[in-house]
């Protein structure tokens, strides 16, 4: 997104081939946008300075709630309506905290279904204005980043607090694009302020592993001893390593060797070494993030409590740490992840459900669940709901369960991770 509305052309290396991606890949082509595909997971993005073709179809953006949001804030100063449309997943998902502050700024947006969820018609306005010490209702870097790609088209200065950190990926690569912005610490909250309009200069960025994905491997190894496993060149964001954390709080043997600014460093401690978090917060390796390493070595895990600030930062990882609390001795509890519940599905429902079919004692909470662990996994029909990382996290339970397994609708796991289902193969295989 940020490459099409530059001023020059990108080239983007890494690039995964998840259905999300493809999704924002065809929407930008409709919005008048030439993307080329010179070899398989690179392309150039010609970008045309912030300015969009109207569209004659709806954009669908298929399950892709990330496409949705963030192109309704690229979209919401522009001279044109365009109707954005998703799955039926997508169209369950809630897009009242994007709607509330875009039409404080000026913008015509509408949510055309119930209980302000799409299609939504966005554009057309010919008024648009920074947003003034906007405090986010919820911890939500979908939300934050939609904000300040709309800030980018308003003159004058937006403001937006942030109480609880979340990813940022969007203030890194808004670095890379050299888009001017200043953050300000305020206790455990963060202030963004960003003077409009700006115009990104174009650059080339390489994109490191997805470390979402990688988790689910990173579990299978960890709970099974004398296990042994190596990701190489795997993105190391001090706000995506959360649930390395929680992994090593439950007894999880986990070594980094990273990379940040050509220096080989030891990550023993990620994201909680001062220095070490420095660095890598100030890293423009690749563009984007500090890569490298993980080494997991299998042993036995105990139950832990995420609850917390700790949540935004290993929200899409819940449903694979589930499964490790499953695995674990003891129990495991989930509180403050009430935003599991409008994902692709009803996560928590979801969980529970899966993990009582599979003779694990689960309790489902308001905004989270608790798991009893130690129990020896019984092979069982297992529904995806149509969620990918519920079909990918009962796919790695499945290995460790007495029995046969079968998993329904395994098609949505393509929506991040087209090439799971090879691996677990590779991974079952070998075993």
């Amino acid at each position: 997104m940020l490459a099409a509305i530059s001023k020059g052309t990108s080239t983007i290396t890494g690039l995964p081939e998840g259905d999300d991606v493809q999704a924002t890949h065809h929407a930008l082509e409709q919005l008048g946008i030439a993307i080329e595909s010179p070899e398989p997971g690179k392309i150039k993005v010609y970008g045309q300075g912030g300015k969009f073709s109207q569209s004659s179809d709806p954009i669908d953006c298929k399950n892709s709630g990330t496409t949705m949001r963030l192109l309704s804030g690229l979209l919401a100063a522009q001279p044109f309506s365009s109707q954005l449309i998703g799955d039926a997943s997508l169209s369950q998902r809630p897009m009242e905290r994007i709607i509330t502050p875009l039409r404080i700024m000026g913008s015509t947006i509408d949510a055309e279904g119930k209980n302000d969820r799409a299609p939504i018609l966005v554009g057309g306005n010919k008024n648009f204005s920074p947003l003034h010490d906007y405090t986010l209702p919820i911890a939500s870097a979908q939300l934050k980043s939609a904000l300040l790609l709309a800030a980018l088209f308003a003159k004058g200065t937006t403001t937006i607090i942030e109480p609880t950190p979340t990813r940022d990926h969007t203030e890194r690569l808004f670095q890379a694009f050299q888009l001017s912005f200043n953050e300000t610490k305020i206790g455990t909250s963060k202030k963004f302020s960003l003077t409009g309009p700006q115009t990104p200069q174009a650059c080339d960025i390489s994109i490191p592993g997805d470390i979402s994905s990688a988790a689910f491997w990173i579990v299978a190894a960890a709970a099974r001893p004398e296990s042994h496993l190596q990701l190489e060149d795997v993105g190391l964001n001090p706000t995506r390593t959360g649930f390395l954390q929680v992994l090593k709080r439950m007894g999880a043997n986990i070594k980094i060797r990273g990379q940040i600014r050509g220096q080989s460093l030891n990550l023993q401690n990620l994201g909680s070494d001062p220095k070490i978090h420095r660095l890598a917060l100030n890293s423009t390796i690749s563009g984007t993030d500090p890569f490298g390493e993980i080494i997991v070595h299998g042993s036995s895990l105990t139950g832990t409590t995420i609850e917390g600030n700790e949540i935004p930062g290993l929200i899409d990882e819940l449903p694979i740490l589930a499964v490790a609390g499953a695995l674990a001795q003891g129990t495991s509890i989930i509180r403050d992840a009430r935003e599991l519940r409008v994902k692709e599905t009803d996560r928590i429902a979801a969980l529970v459900h899966n993990l009582c079919a599979m003779g694990v004692s689960a309790f489902e909470h308001p905004d989270g669940l608790e798991i009893k662990g130690g129990s020896r996994l019984q092979g069982a029909p297992l529904k995806s709901f149509g969620d990918h990382r519920i079909a990918m996290a009962f796919s790695i339970a499945a290995l460790f369960a007495e029995g046969t397994s079968t998993i329904d609708d395994t098609n949505c796991i393509a929506t991040s991770y087209p090439g799971f289902a090879a691996e677990l193969q590779r991974v079952a295989s070998n075993e």
